[in-house]
């Protein structure tokens, strides 16, 4: 596996990911309103870990000017989370947790989740595009970098109780921390791979 870019690096760093002790979600329903609280490490943490899918994958098709469409699309895809990650971060300051069903949150948070689908459909893009231009363990590589980050997606639908076909929402998954049943990857094991 490929270093993580110098780049990927200092934006994980700057962030001082350490507060994953919290719990990630939690559900509570009272007088029929259900509330979900998140722990906002836990999505920066998201927001990081496509950033650093982004650059590390951007930097496999340098070099290949056939690639170059693809690698404009992920940049593109990149700045935009970039951008909805720092609105996120600066709004939540030193916060801890925020409820999703607040509006403004709710408002971030989906913004988030767009930018991040994005990213992974621009990664898709660039592998399926790629032909016979990169070496098959460039392309594995790639292929581990877009599969731990359609892990994170997965997760944090599941914890915004948005179900997808491949992880549906409340899965076993989500609960037990089990494999992704496409990816085989633990929500852990992709942060891992990530660099975050």
């Amino acid at each position: 596996m490929s270093k993580i870019s110098r780049r990927s690096l200092l934006r994980t760093s700057s962030l001082g990911l350490t507060a994953a002790l919290l719990t990630a979600c939690t559900v509570t329903t009272q007088n029929g309103v259900t509330t979900i609280t998140l722990d906002v490490a836990k999505i920066k943490n998201y927001g990081q870990a496509g950033l650093n899918a982004a650059a590390t994958v951007g930097s496999f098709l340098s070099g290949f000017p056939t690639l170059a469409p693809y690698a404009a699309a992920i940049e593109l895809a990149d700045t935009a989370l970039s951008g909805a990650l720092t609105a996120f971060s600066t709004a939540a300051g030193s916060t801890l947790v925020i409820t999703y069903n607040d509006a403004n949150w709710k408002t971030r948070i989906d913004s988030l989740l767009t930018d991040l689908n994005k990213v992974g459909d621009a990664i898709e893009g660039a592998i399926s595009g790629s032909g016979s231009v990169l070496s098959a363990k460039v392309l594995s590589e790639a292929k581990t970098y877009k599969n731990a980050l359609a892990t994170l997606i997965s997760v944090f639908q599941g914890l915004l109780g948005v179900s997808d076909a491949t992880a549906p929402a409340n899965s076993a998954m989500i609960r037990t921390g089990a494999p992704h049943p496409i990816t085989g990857m633990t929500e852990a094991q992709a942060l891992e791979v990530l660099g975050v």
